[in-house]
């Protein structure tokens, strides 16, 4: 039985860029010495330790990178650090700014990333997370009301907490919060600028620190579409958005996406050069350097020779075909008023079945024929008072691994067994 799976976040086999991946290696190893790098304290030979934020040449060809996409000229090298992806991206940060003794609260906007829990329980933060419901239907993408109610419940103004060990100060920020606010896992939506810039209000008013996983930023193939800027780019353009010397946001980002997982190279930009060095100097980053030393130049040569924009585009092309394929079939297939969010950039899209479907009943018998649908309630944040009850009529598909003949077949046979089960 053939089984498909909607459930996977990373590309098909077949897309992934191979050749240009596997040449961009060899450039970097075999077609240049690096005798420059021997005595510059910025830059490292690709098979040495790294330097802390990453080699020098690499973040400045990232932030002009950046900025060329955005046409905002706000992001230096200065700003930026490099990462080992998105996943380690966070768990550096809370490392490095939270402790659960200091930090008060940790916010997660809600359905999130399914594997995001397990970030914050590891950083002792499991049993002070608190959900903040996307919603298309207010002033704002998220519940900012709930938020800044909580916010003034636990928290105070004016707080700007510092420690001191053997490599400097570190700042402790009183609370995080954690979204995707650019086609959102799971949610598929994008933040308005007036979303983002109300966030950083709160976060400068009451010492927070917002993180952003701005990984699906350049994956927008609906042309009606306009993305915002991330937040650290406000927080950078903007300096009266900069509360103290550190800011209140990190854009944490990765090339999973948008090359290979496998590389295991992403980026942070935040407002200010004091947090790009805080986050460079956590116990293992100080230990081994920068993470993916190698796979780092092989990201700055994809990007240097115009290889990645077009790889981009031609991720771009499929994603678009796939989810208008879904899109077509859920109207096809499902009952008439399931409702639809997402499908113009990013992986995911975000459904909701009518409330008579029974969605667990319909997601079992999917299994046993082959069909992987992820349900709701996996993407909800950790604690009992944070459940929505995404399950009962909730599910989140992924376009970015199936073929599109794979999602007409699945969505189907999904439509045929709901009626086999009586929920029409």
């Amino acid at each position: 039985m053939t089984m498909i799976n909607f459930l996977k976040g990373h590309p098909t086999r077949t897309i992934i860029p191979v050749k240009e991946i596997a040449n961009a290696y060899s450039k970097v190893l075999l077609d240049s010495d690096y005798l420059s790098y021997d005595s510059d304290p910025n830059n490292q030979h690709p098979l040495a330790y790294g330097t802390d934020p990453g080699n020098l040449d690499v973040r400045t060809t990232i932030s002009n990178w950046v900025n060329d996409k955005y046409q905002i000229q706000s992001t230096s090298a200065d700003l930026i650090n490099l990462t080992a992806g998105a996943s380690y991206g966070v768990a550096n940060i809370l490392a490095s700014t939270t402790t659960p003794q200091l930090t008060k609260k940790a916010f997660v906007v809600t359905p999130t990333y399914f594997l995001i829990n397990s970030v914050f329980v590891d950083a002792g933060l499991g049993d002070d997370l608190i959900a903040i419901n996307e919603t298309s239907s207010s002033e704002y993408d998220i519940d900012l009301e709930k938020l800044e109610s909580e916010l003034q419940k636990f928290g105070k103004t004016g707080v700007d907490t510092i420690l001191k060990d053997p490599r400097g100060e570190r700042k402790i920020y009183q609370f995080v919060m954690y979204l995707v606010p650019t086609f959102s896992n799971p949610g598929g939506m994008t933040y308005s600028l007036k979303t983002r810039e109300k966030l950083l209000q709160l976060a400068r008013k009451y010492d927070m620190l917002l993180i952003s996983d701005d990984v699906y930023e350049f994956l927008n193939y609906a042309s009606t579409t306009t993305i915002p800027p991330p937040i650290s780019k406000i927080n950078q353009i903007d300096q009266k958005t900069v509360s103290n010397k550190y800011g209140n946001s990190i854009s944490n980002a990765t090339f999973s996406k948008i090359i290979a997982p496998g590389l295991r190279v992403g980026w942070q930009e935040s407002a200010t050069p004091a947090l790009v060095h805080q986050l460079s100097v956590t116990g293992a980053n100080k230990s081994g350097g920068t993470p993916s030393q190698l796979s780092t130049l092989v990201v700055a040569n994809l990007i240097e020779s115009g290889k990645l924009d077009t790889i981009i585009l031609n991720f771009k092309s499929v994603y678009a075909e796939r989810a208008q394929v879904l899109k077509k079939s859920i109207k096809k297939y499902l009952p008439a008023n399931t409702q639809v969010d997402g499908g113009d950039g990013g992986y995911f899209l975000w459904i909701k079945l009518p409330k008579e479907i029974d969605n667990h009943a319909v997601i079992e018998q999917l299994a046993q024929k082959g069909v992987v649908i992820p349900s709701g309630e996996g993407f909800e944040v950790l604690g009992s008072n944070n459940k929505q009850r995404w399950g009962d009529h909730c599910v989140r598909l992924s376009i970015s691994y199936l073929t599109t003949e794979e999602i007409e077949q699945g969505v189907k046979i999904w439509g045929e067994t709901i009626v086999e089960l009586g929920n029409k």
